[in-house]
């Protein structure tokens, strides 16, 4: 059998051309900031991190505004590996802060909603550390739009960062309730193994809010998850702290793994 390759269409070439053009004015607009890390010292100069989040907002701009010709896909995987640089240059962050944290949470969503992995790292980076839990809010709503209970696996997930957002961050104990309900929901139609676990944790949190919207033992459960589930370390410290601040004790174990036991009635 003989397999004969169409040649592609003009229309094909050019879109694809200017994908290419696209990505290399992105390379373009990063070159001076990897060179200008290449070249920096321990010490963070304020002047060039000024310099280098105003390149980092100008690529963000282009990532958003600029036609993919349907490789929507690229886009977000680009954004998302420039965000894994920003986030983790910590002397930066700690000169500075977090506010581009949303911006790239923006357009990872509106490139690729179904993106699932990149939800734990950008809504505890936009509502943990760049103080922006609205915003997180906001674009996992967004993202949720496009999602089913079984498309992408582990959807169910999304509703659950989405309450934790909501219980630890808005206050908002009734609508957390009702995201974590929603998660069970989804978790049990999902038909993943480890999704009767999850549905039984988010069911057991949504009725220990029901029976107390201020509860410190839901606060405490709610830290868990985010530490249980924490994209890095200073997500899991950050998790450690709140929890025994609310009265619970962090206990690790040998095997890696850790207990927190609640705080005393």
């Amino acid at each position: 059998m003989t397999i004969t390759r169409q040649p592609r269409s003009i229309a094909s070439l050019i879109s694809i051309g200017l994908v290419i053009v696209g990505l290399v004015a992105i390379v373009l607009l990063q070159l001076p900031q990897l060179r200008q890390i290449q070249a920096a010292s321990e010490t963070p100069n304020p002047a060039q991190i000024q310099r280098d989040t105003m390149i980092q907002t100008a690529r963000l701009n282009l990532l958003e505004k600029a036609p993919t010709f349907g490789f929507d896909n690229w886009v977000a995987d680009w954004a998302f590996l420039s965000f894994l640089q920003y986030f983790g240059d910590q002397p930066a962050r700690l000169a500075t802060d977090y506010r581009l944290s949303p911006e790239f949470f923006d357009v990872v969503i509106n490139r690729d909603p179904r993106f699932l992995q990149v939800y734990p790292f950008l809504s505890s980076s936009t509502a943990l550390f760049a103080a922006q839990p609205e915003r997180s809010i906001a674009l996992m709503n967004q993202g949720l739009q496009s999602m089913t209970p079984t498309n992408p696996p582990g959807s169910f997930y999304v509703w659950r960062n989405k309450a934790i957002d909501e219980l630890l961050f808005l206050g908002d104990a009734q609508a957390a309730r009702q995201s974590f309900l929603k998660a069970a929901e989804w978790a049990r139609a999902s038909g993943l193994p480890e999704a009767e676990n999850a549905a039984i944790v988010s069911e057991r949190t949504a009725q220990t809010l029901a029976r107390n919207l201020d509860s410190r033992q839901a606060q405490i459960g709610a830290w868990v998850l985010v530490l249980s589930s924490a994209p890095d370390d200073r997500t899991r410290q950050t998790a450690i702290e709140r929890i025994e601040q609310l009265g619970g004790q962090f206990v690790p174990q040998p095997d890696g793994g850790f207990t927190v036991l609640p705080p005393p009635e």
